[in-house]
């Protein structure tokens, strides 16, 4: 999410101010207003059961597609406004697991909810702990928690900071020890010059010691008066300014109390010049295209250890890392779109050939996804990426119109691990849950979706998927104003009972969504079985070959030990033969590789 200028400029009082009875006055749209558009006819109604959704904040209308609603459970106590249900200081925000447990940060603290009975969450304890975003990364037994309104204090306490300059106020990234997960221990609190917006949690496998922290401030500037060093001039005037500029923190895991600064890359910096200013400079791309934010910060940044890359959604930029040293990271690559307001987040594919950038146009707070708005902004942009160069393929955008008083636009979300397809899923505020396949990036496609409607039909509040990810055989959404929901993947035209059962093969002891790791599938008859549900139905190969090839998976099956075996090695060098004359020859070499994997496991 991004505050517009008038909230950032929110002075000591922080965004505490717009939290309150002023919030609906910032935030709110009417409906009548902003009708343009908004008329869905029959045709769109009987196309897209999503239109025309009764409005509710408990009680909404549902829709849904190859999606079930597994459980919802709705914010405890503490964490919501009765009287107001997008108030600004309760907003829940994303995600992070460990174990059978999610962390639900927000702007009010954190919850945590134990899912080991996806179908009955129980709340396992809430820690109040005022400040936004309120992002959550976990590693063994450390939370770590994004800071970045002037209201936080150093002690989590509710009643904010009065002063323009104190000591009590904090601005930057907690470090809770968690061992104790009812009783949450803060063991360290680095504080930043704009606060921490979102961090990165990044490890180096050279160094089992330390891990890394890259923190995206957005905010404000605090004085220096508050923190020595900060500046909030510009390039020209001040060199050692607090913009164009993320921090690295490392943090001791021996010692997470003495977590530090050790690095203020300038990832923006003219590969020519050394100007630290080097990238897009603000304003329009030119008739009919965006106006872009000017790149003096990153929103997110998504790391991928295991290909020494992050993807970096910087304000007016898409960059490309390399990661490889975590705390000295270099910008190698980067990327510009007329279409784009503002780089908000990004995804790889597993394989590292793909980047989904995300633009959040309109910060999070306005109706983008109505019919009257292009389908190119605030969507989805696809890069692929060979070597060092990025380049444009495809966008992707809610296609169901949403209504003027629903904020819509493209969110956080991960990948579903099947195999041999990139499909994602992703949160569109209140445009619901929508899950794509962009294996052909010049083309992606949703398959499933699960929506509500509007908090209000009359009145926009704040609400809907800040995000949504894949976990253990689930989908997790943290909805801003209403709680969180898990769902479940039903099989489909596009998505076979084998692929979903592949993926949730696909176990984590712990997820955080903004670092990557490569998905890696055991030995199974299901996983090969979904490839042979991807060739059936994109014909990879004639449908008499396909019968042939489940029916020798279904004997080897039967089999064990060394008969298996020799079954499997027989069928993969078949399909060697095979993947010389398909359609589809990379998903039968694909699957000959799943089937050799199958006999190596059955020696």
């Amino acid at each position: 999410m991004r505050f517009e200028p008038t909230a950032r400029r929110e002075g000591a009082r922080g965004m505490a101010a717009l939290a309150r009875p002023l919030l609906v006055m910032a935030l709110v749209l009417s409906a009548a207003a902003d009708a343009r558009g908004q008329a869905a006819g029959p045709a769109e109604k009987a196309a897209d059961p999503r239109i025309g959704l009764a409005a509710g904040w408990r009680d909404a209308g549902e829709a849904a597609s190859n999606l079930t609603l597994v459980s919802h459970v709705p914010r405890p106590e503490g964490f919501f406004n009765p009287s107001n249900p997008g108030d600004f200081g309760f907003m829940n925000a994303d995600l992070a697991f460990s174990g059978d447990d999610v962390f639900q940060g927000g702007f009010n603290g954190f919850q945590v909810w134990d899912i080991s009975d996806p179908r009955a969450p129980k709340l396992r304890t809430s820690f109040v702990c005022p400040g936004g975003q309120g992002d959550l990364s976990i590693y063994g037994t450390l939370l770590f928690m994004s800071v970045e309104e002037t209201r936080g204090r150093v002690d989590c306490g509710t009643q904010g900071v009065a002063d323009t300059v104190s000591a009590e106020r904090f601005r930057g990234v907690r470090i809770f020890d968690i061992r104790d997960l009812d009783h949450p221990k803060q063991v360290a609190a680095v504080q930043t010059c704009r606060g921490s917006h979102t961090h990165t949690l990044v490890t180096d496998p050279k160094d089992e010691d330390n891990v890394y922290i890259y923190v995206s401030g957005t905010s404000v500037v605090r004085p220096a008066a508050e923190l020595a060093g900060c500046s909030a001039r510009s390039p020209d005037e001040d060199p050692n300014t607090s913009l164009f500029r993320i921090e690295v923190i490392r943090v001791p895991l021996a010692a997470p109390q003495d977590a530090r600064i050790v690095n203020a890359p300038r990832v923006f910096a003219d590969a020519r010049t050394g100007a630290i200013a080097g990238l897009w400079q603000g304003g329009s791309h030119g008739a009919g295209t965006q106006t872009t934010s000017r790149t003096d910060q990153c929103h997110d940044i998504t790391a991928y250890t295991e290909i020494g890359l992050a993807a970096g959604a910087c304000s007016g930029n898409g960059i490309l890392l390399d990661i490889r040293d975590p705390a000295n990271p270099t910008r190698v690559a980067e990327v510009s779109d007329p279409n784009f307001a503002y780089w908000h987040s990004a995804t790889f594919s597993n394989d590292g050939s793909k980047i989904v950038f995300t633009d959040e146009w309109g910060g999070g707070l306005q109706p983008r996804c109505r019919a009257t708005d292009r389908p190119e902004w605030g969507a989805d942009a696809i890069f692929t990426l060979s070597g060092r160069t990025l380049k444009p393929a495809g966008y992707f955008k809610l296609p169901a119109p949403q209504t003027a008083t629903e904020n819509c636009v493209a969110h956080n979300g991960s990948l579903i691990p099947v195999p041999g397809r990139d499909i994602m899923v992703q949160g569109w505020y209140q445009g619901g849950i929508s899950v794509f396949d962009f294996t052909d990036p010049t083309h992606p496609v949703e398959i499933a979706y699960f929506d509500r409607g509007p908090i209000s039909k009359d009145t926009l509040y704040l609400g809907g998927y800040w995000s949504a990810y894949w976990y253990n055989g689930y989908i997790i959404g943290s909805e801003i104003a209403r709680g969180l929901d898990i769902l479940e993947l039903k099989p489909s035209e596009h998505l076979s009972q084998n692929e979903i059962d592949a993926a949730k093969l696909v176990r984590l002891e712990r997820l955080n969504p903004q670092n990557q790791t490569r998905i890696v599938w055991p030995a199974s008859f299901v996983v090969a079985r979904a490839y042979v549900d991807q060739l059936v139905r994109g014909r990879g190969l004639p449908s008499a070959r396909t019968a042939a090839i489940a029916r020798e998976l279904d004997r080897a099956e039967q089999l064990t030990g060394a008969q298996r075996r020799s079954a499997l090695t027989r069928l993969a060098s078949q399909l060697d033969r095979d993947a010389a004359g398909a359609a589809d020859p990379d998903r039968v070499k694909a699957l000959a590789a799943a089937v050799r994997k199958l006999a190596d496991a059955s020696a």
